[in-house]
């Protein structure tokens, strides 16, 4: 067991993104801390990264969309010095439309995609920031740029994410702490049957580990934003150089002329 590398907290650790995150990790010589809501499955994968890597891996139960769970987790974050970085991996799409989803699968979703990621986030900075040092991977989604796509609030959850990474990579990122934001497009995981969805009607499906192996690219980088599925990365700096080019004319005291009242 290392004892000088940090350990990595992942949430939705049990299958698809999150375990090969857990696999990548302890490869490198991290212990881990594995979140998520199948007990059964976390100690399987344990079992194995413990077996093949000799790493130290906890397994910490939790449906995140459940308040005394998702604060196991927070007291977790915010007491084991170990714990220097965080991957915000879990997450949920609902089934269906926004004009014909259930509100209360919609509300799981928010709780999960968005609640448990800002709270766990909150857990671990206070922390990161006294030791001048962290990272935080929030895994978002290419659909926090393509609103047209409609997946009900999964896209908009994903937006947040996006913008609260980078939010916090400003805030922090001179401080130590370093966000990453990683915007996977469609992968090969269990979210699509989970939400009645078909994955094999759609085009350009990645493979897990294959998305996970660039994120870690971009990590090892430090990006702010990786975009796994991207071919020129100058469309990304173009765009975001767009949205930068708007901000001195985003905070004037009065209306644009174009809004007033003729005459």
């Amino acid at each position: 067991m290392n004892t000088q590398l940090p350990s990595f907290l992942i949430t939705g650790a049990s299958s698809g993104i999150g375990a090969v995150y857990a696999d990548r990790f302890a490869r490198r010589g991290h212990n881990l801390v594995l979140v998520a809501r199948d007990r059964a499955r976390l100690e399987a994968l344990a079992g194995r990264l413990r077996a093949e890597t000799g790493v130290a891996v906890d397994v910490l139960p939790a449906d995140l969309a459940v308040a005394e769970d998702l604060a196991r987790v927070e007291h977790r974050l915010r007491d084991d010095d170990r714990i220097g970085i965080l991957v915000n991996n879990a997450g949920i799409a609902a089934p269906g439309t926004f004009a014909d989803a259930a509100i209360d699968s919609v509300d799981r979703l928010i709780r999960v995609n968005v609640t448990a990621v800002t709270r766990l986030a909150a857990a671990a900075v206070p922390r990161f920031v006294a030791r001048g040092e962290g990272a935080i991977v929030n895994v978002a989604s290419v659909l926090a740029l393509v609103p047209e796509v409609s997946l009900g609030v999964y896209g908009a959850s994903k937006a947040f994410v996006l913008s609260l990474s980078q939010g916090l990579q400003a805030e922090l990122g001179g401080r130590g702490v370093y966000v990453q934001a990683v915007l996977p497009a469609a992968t090969r995981t269990e979210i699509w049957e989970r939400s009645e969805r078909d994955i094999d009607k759609l085009q350009g499906v990645m493979e897990v580990g294959e998305l996970v192996d660039a994120a870690l690219v971009g990590f090892d980088r430090r990006e702010a934003v990786t975009i796994p599925p991207l071919a020129d990365a100058a469309q990304w700096d173009a765009l975001d150089a767009s949205r930068k080019a708007l901000l001195p004319n985003l905070f004037n005291a009065h209306a644009a002329q174009r809004y007033r009242a003729a005459g």
